[in-house]
């Protein structure tokens, strides 16, 4: 069953190169067979929907405690560093849509804009994933960290990708009109650099389809949390566990930085396992603060039912 599995998955990986058979956007089926393990909410052409609310928390948690969760998931390469970051004062999440770009060659250059047109897609094949955003997506694309002639958007796309999305961008590639980007208020984008030179010698070859971002592999529909440290990618069936697991860690923090502002208890009581005083004062707390709870109390004493403190 296994080797018919990776048989089947290759077979529509490689197909997915050709783009005289497929689509420039990937179709549902292959988005199915790529995100097999989320099992809630979708958008029409399969790419997977986590909700708002949850996209909304992401913001809040820390890149560290993400980490953390999917490592012991077995995602060890989600996480990349190393970015020029367009308003680093800000947060970015959202839920992905990728594209990816490849150096131009005829043979590939021709087939891709008539495919294009022929779906009816107007403009530079860079602006076609533009038309597809939704509120909340965040534009990832595989520039293969392209800098001269590799500027994917400048503030013109900057800004039609604001309008849309209201989030951002993470590119493996450059952007020109820094300037101009940095005037959109609320616009982040995580990306290699910047050059006034146009895009040119590089071609989008597909929408939706995984791609690589530096160390990590991407597929439409993740999450990402963009901050100073970088940016980490969350595999939406995973989604909900990691966030409500980040942001359990953060009140277990908060409250074991008051008890011991409050000299209740030691620093070596509150970094081991808990006592159960402990953990019976941490419950009393919750009740005593719920505007501070992130989640719903539901999901919390959902949580905490299988949580080994």
């Amino acid at each position: 069953m296994k080797l018919l599995f990776k048989i089947c998955f290759w077979s529509i990986f490689l197909s997915s190169l050709s783009v005289f058979g497929q689509n420039i956007q990937w179709a549902k089926d292959q988005m199915l067979i790529f995100t097999s393990q989320w099992k809630g909410e979708r958008f029409p052409d399969g790419r997977p929907k986590v909700s708002d609310d949850l996209v909304k928390r992401l913001a809040n948690i820390s890149i560290e405690e993400a980490w953390g969760t999917m490592k012991n998931e077995g995602y060890n390469n989600q996480f990349e560093g190393g970015w020029q970051i367009i308003h680093p004062d800000k947060v970015l999440a959202g839920r992905v849509l990728t594209t990816q770009y490849m150096p131009s060659r005829p043979d590939l250059d021709n087939p891709i804009k008539e495919k294009g047109k022929a779906e009816g897609r107007l403009g530079s094949p860079n602006s076609w994933p533009i038309d597809l955003l939704q509120y909340g997506d965040v534009y990832v694309a595989d520039g293969y960290g392209k800098i001269v002639d590799g500027t994917l958007i400048g503030d013109n796309l900057g800004n039609s990708i604001y309008a849309k999305s209201k989030t951002g961008v993470v590119f493996d590639g450059a952007i020109r009109d820094l300037e101009g980007l940095e005037n959109i208020d609320g616009f982040v984008g995580f990306i290699r650099g910047a050059d006034p030179s146009y895009i040119k010698e590089m071609i989008m070859t597909c929408i939706n389809c995984p791609i690589r971002i530096g160390r990590v592999s991407v597929f439409p529909g993740d999450l990402v949390l963009g901050k100073r440290e970088g940016v980490i990618f969350i595999p939406a069936h995973l989604a909900e566990k990691v966030i409500i697991n980040s942001e359990f860690i953060a009140l277990r923090d908060k409250f074991g930085i008051q008890r011991l502002k409050e000299g209740k208890y030691t620093p070596g009581q509150i970094d081991q396992a808990w006592t159960r005083e402990i953990k019976d004062d941490f419950l009393k707390w919750i009740n005593e603060n719920p505007k501070l709870l992130p989640m719903t109390r539901a999901e919390l004493d959902k949580f905490m039912k299988d949580r080994n403190w």
